[in-house]
């Protein structure tokens, strides 16, 4: 079983940047990759970023070349860097496995992109 908790939301002009972060609970937070997840009102739950065990990053289309995901193994930690926001980047973030996420789904934050 493992506990998250993601933080860093909140409410930001097009074009700003937000920096997320979640801690994870779990003694073998390196042995996996971690991905940041986002579900829009009314829209499928979608991969925004993930990066593997060895450190090999993947990022949706939409957010490739603005969105940066990091994690820091020492602090059981992943990061996302969000640049150059857009209001179709709306939505409750996520962290969870990757490129496989568990059926369970913590709080999330909310990331609200409007002028």
């Amino acid at each position: 079983q493992v506990q998250v908790v993601e933080s860093g939301g909140g409410l930001v002009q097009p074009g700003g940047s937000l920096r997320l972060s979640c801690a994870a609970s779990t003694n073998l937070f390196s042995a996996f990759g971690w991905g940041w997840y986002r579900q829009a009102p009314g829209k499928e739950r979608e991969l925004v970023a993930g990066v593997s065990g060895p450190g090999y990053t993947n990022y949706a289309d939409s957010v490739k070349g603005r969105f940066t995901i990091s994690r820091d193994n020492a602090k059981k930690s992943v990061f996302l860097q969000m640049n150059s926001l857009k209001p179709e980047d709306t939505a409750v973030y996520h962290c969870n496995f990757y490129p496989r996420p568990t059926g369970s789904w913590a709080q999330g934050t909310q990331v609200t992109v409007s002028s």
